[in-house]
């Protein structure tokens, strides 16, 4: 794998891991402030995350050893708004300037399953700043964001919504690869 191709995979998988960990801390603490939709959708997307860390990591298989990473990441545990503000200025940083610069030269270098990898991961971050969107309008009106149902992706991590009844319009997988995230109230009742 050429060198530069390997750094940018690294740096998206740390900074991947970092937002998988943030949206945990981020989604609990939604729940105490009375938001649980808002929760559920953090722990969601940090699942996200989670596949788009895998990903890179699995076409990382052949790079073994040590390697310092950077990646830029957001910090801070604030009120659920600001919370909702930062994950989305972070997911549009992946999508305007991460990604984009990450997929042309891996392109460039014919690496074409980090391509694959980095354009998962770009056509997530683009869902999520919508629905982070919709949370952060809702939570500013004072109330909880509307949905309660949440499915991720298993092989590319994009991430939807509300009723599950399309394959994957990322990676055309059927919807027995999505994972579904449900409010608690919602697992209780069912």
């Amino acid at each position: 794998m050429n060198a530069m191709t390997s750094s940018n995979l690294k740096s998206a998988f740390g900074g991947e891991s970092m937002a998988h960990m943030r949206y945990l801390a981020w989604g609990e603490f939604a729940k105490k402030e009375r938001f649980p939709n808002v929760g559920n959708l953090f722990i969601a997307t940090a699942y996200a995350e989670q596949v788009h860390a895998h990903n890179h990591f699995r076409e990382l298989k052949d790079q073994v050893g040590d390697a310092d990473v950077t990646a830029g990441a957001g910090f801070g545990l604030t009120t659920t708004s600001e919370n909702l503000q930062g994950a989305i200025n972070g997911e549009k940083h992946e999508v305007e300037q991460m990604y984009p610069a990450f997929m042309a030269v891996a392109e460039l270098q014919g690496e074409k399953g980090s391509l694959r990898s980095f354009k998962y991961a770009i056509e997530a971050e683009k869902t999520h700043i919508t629905l982070f969107s919709a949370a952060k309008a809702a939570v500013d009106s004072g109330v909880d964001y509307d949905q309660d149902t949440v499915h991720v992706c298993n092989v590319c991590g994009h991430t939807l919504a509300g009723d599950l009844t399309d394959s994957c319009p990322v990676c055309k997988v059927g919807v027995n690869m999505f994972k579904t995230f449900a409010t608690e109230a919602v697992c209780a009742e069912a």
